[in-house]
């Protein structure tokens, strides 16, 4: 039974992959509002009362990571294959091919983790256990939002006008961040999904000589958590750690690299308005902060903050076979106000 669903899964999101290599003319939020009104269409009315929720609802800013028995919305394990097909694929308008690996890889880690949690584990690990939601009503001209979100993966989306005009929070998270175990389905030993946000900031902060590390390490001791988890805003205060500025040329370029890992997880016009933000603000002003061990297999915590956006990265915890710093959690936010509203 169990190698049925996940065989099942694997073949929705195959077909979910073909659409990555369709060339669509229309624009990021016009291309959501079309798949948006697919899925949709492809539901009972009991359905669409779980899955649509007015766009003012408090629901649309309650989001988190952790494993949870209910979230908002409808969740994949109650659809039926052509229903499922249409909730990924209005997930797919919304993020770059790589993204969308990524959330797919994501969600089948619930696959590994239930097989080496074993039958005394507390949570059911099931990849179909994730759930979407529509805020309002997909318009070219009203306010209407998309959430996808389950364990380790939250992914938001506001529009207004026929554009996409926030994305965050974005969060993604891995355990195991590296499966060291032999395990069976597509995820396989030696598997990193997140593997480019830990090594580029590793490369970075070991590149640094002795008076940029005092700047960039913020303490010895990495932090436990990302930090606002669940909260609707980051309220931040001033930034730490080294500057860009302050940084050699393979530096500078490495903290580029390291940002666009994050930035290219949504659709290319997205990515493209982030990055504008960034180089209107000025890349002089980021600002990137270490704390914890600086080797894998120890606790490490890095954040990257610019004027206009944070990153925060942590992987303190066990994994579920129990490998020290062995699982991931990684978030973008919007500075301004994730979830289209303002920060606080």
């Amino acid at each position: 039974m169990r190698f049925a669903r996940t065989a099942s899964f694997a073949a929705v999101l195959l077909g979910c992959f073909v659409l990555a290599g369709w060339k669509i003319a229309d624009s990021p939020g016009t291309q959501l509002q079309t798949f948006a009104d697919s899925f949709l269409s492809t539901l009972d009315q009991d359905q669409k009362s779980v899955a649509v929720l007015p766009y003012d609802s408090p629901k649309r800013v309650d989001w988190h990571f952790i494993p949870k028995k209910n979230r908002k919305g409808l969740v994949l394990s109650e659809m039926n294959a052509a229903q499922k097909t249409a909730a990924l694929r209005l997930v797919r308008a919304a993020l770059s091919e790589v993204g969308y690996d990524k959330a797919s890889n994501i969600m089948q880690l619930e696959a590994v983790l239930r097989e080496l949690e074993g039958e005394k584990r507390n949570w059911a690990r099931d990849p179909d256990k994730y759930y979407v939601t529509i805020f309002g009503t997909p318009s070219k001209t009203d306010a209407w939002a998309l959430s996808f979100e389950g364990h380790h993966l939250s992914l938001n989306f506001a529009c207004r006008g026929g554009k996409i005009v926030d994305s965050t929070p974005q969060f993604f998270a891995a355990n195991p961040g590296t499966v060291m175990n032999d395990v069976s389905g597509p995820l396989g030993k030696g598997t990193r999904v997140l593997r480019d946000e830990e090594d580029l900031a590793f490369k970075l902060v070991n590149s640094l000589n002795e008076s940029q590390g005092k700047l960039a390490i913020i303490s010895p001791k990495a932090l436990k958590e990302i930090r606002f988890a669940g909260e609707p805003q980051a309220v931040v205060g001033e930034p730490e750690g080294i500057a860009q500025n302050d940084l050699n040329a393979k530096q500078k370029a490495l903290l580029s690299e390291l940002v666009g890992i994050y930035v290219n997880a949504v659709t290319d016009d997205v990515a493209k308005q982030r990055r504008e933000l960034i180089e209107e603000d000025g890349w002089g002003g980021v600002h990137f902060a270490w704390a914890g061990a600086t080797e894998p297999g120890v606790g490490h915590y890095y954040r990257i903050r610019g004027r206009r956006f944070l990153i925060e990265f942590a992987n303190t915890q066990a994994d579920a076979a129990g490998n020290p710093a062995n699982h991931i959690h990684c978030v973008w936010r919007d500075l301004t106000g994730d979830f289209d509203l303002p920060a606080k």
